[in-house]
């Protein structure tokens, strides 16, 4: 199933590099390549890319959309 975010795009306009978001985040780079093709995540991996790119939980929204 396809989950619809803005991670890619957050990223490009932060100048970072898919390996920059996997350190921050703590996560591999092949979980943010999954995750920019739309793939589904866990929620823990979610919290810690919304939190690498610098935003509050709160504005989960703003990168990932609400999964219906």
């Amino acid at each position: 199933m396809k989950a619809p975010n803005n991670v890619k795009s957050l990223r490009e306009k932060k100048l970072m590099s898919k390996s920059e978001l996997a350190r921050k985040a703590g996560v591999s780079t092949v979980t943010i390549d999954r995750i920019e093709r739309g793939e589904s995540c866990r929620l823990e991996t979610m919290r810690k890319i919304i939190l690498a790119l610098g935003y509050a939980l709160e504005d989960r929204d703003k990168v990932f959309q609400e999964q219906g």
